[in-house]
């Protein structure tokens, strides 16, 4: 292949953050479909945003309508979605930016994959929620139909969940409300955002 790299010609990656005044970070929230995790990641996008900070959020199901559209939920879809989703949020995180993705990230491969790519720059926040509750809540019919058979390889009935145990956080939102999960996660990456020359 004839692929010659720009990198050495780029602006360095502490150009960027110190005119943002923050340093870049990926907040990756899994957790199944219903457990919390793109309202979690809007509600503290907007706090930050207050606050005077520049953030994005990839969103699993937005990026599944464009860049990701031609994937499925097979086991090999699933790695490639989350591969396409951690190859952007590197590029966005090297540019300073906090970046949320909330995709559910069923199985330790998955966050493993992630965690390969992004590195240090990876905060992995697990929104835990049980299938019962998620189905209760069901805000966007899935349960419903998944129990209809109307979806397979449905995370959690027709394909596996596996909890993560390393997670950098964990936000139940069985135990805890949208706000305390809110403020909970936010103080957990502060020290990351904040610029090394800060105090």
């Amino acid at each position: 292949m004839n692929i010659h790299t720009e990198f050495h010609r780029f602006l360095r990656r502490e150009d960027k953050e110190n005119l943002l005044g923050q340093r870049g970070i990926v907040v990756w929230m899994c957790g199944l479909s219903g457990s919390g995790k793109s309202t979690i990641a809007n509600a503290a996008e907007r706090v930050l945003h207050q606050q005077g900070r520049f953030t994005t959020i990839l969103d699993g199901d937005n990026l599944r309508s464009g860049l990701n559209a031609n994937l499925g939920f097979s086991d090999e879809d699933r790695l490639e979605n989350i591969r396409r989703i951690s190859e952007i949020a590197k590029i966005f995180a090297s540019q300073g930016i906090i970046t949320f993705v909330s995709a559910i990230t069923p199985k330790g491969e998955l966050r493993d994959l992630a965690r390969g790519l992004l590195g240090e720059d990876l905060f992995e926040v697990y929104v835990k929620a049980s299938y019962e509750a998620c189905e209760q809540r069901d805000v966007k019919g899935l349960y419903a139909k998944a129990a209809r058979g109307e979806i397979a390889n449905f995370t959690g009935k027709s394909s596996a969940f596996e909890p993560p145990n390393d997670s950098d956080i964990t936000l139940d939102t069985e135990s805890m409300t949208i706000e305390e999960a809110v403020i909970e996660l936010l103080d957990a990456i502060c020290a990351r955002i904040t610029p090394y020359h800060a105090g």
